[in-house]
């Protein structure tokens, strides 16, 4: 696969992933107690999003998929 190809591809999966890994490290809804909501904020708001790890996990599984659609396409030819 040339390697701007690789690049979009990868882009892509990732992009993809990140929904798939977004709602699963969101802290919202019946898990917060009112006394840890402030004042004026939506209780539907996540409190701590913790984006660095859903950037760590949407890239480890972005690049597992990425290795799997690039051996798919160096099989086919």
């Amino acid at each position: 696969m040339p390697a701007p190809l690789a690049v979009a591809a990868f882009f892509t999966i990732w992009w993809i992933s990140l929904f798939v890994v977004l709602p699963l490290a969101a802290r919202s809804g019946p898990e917060v107690q009112e006394a840890e909501t402030p004042a004026g904020v939506d209780r539907g708001a996540p409190i701590s999003p913790r984006l660095a790890r859903v950037a760590v996990w949407t890239t480890a599984l972005a690049a597992a998929i990425f290795v799997v659609v690039d051996a798919f396409a160096y099989w086919m030819g």
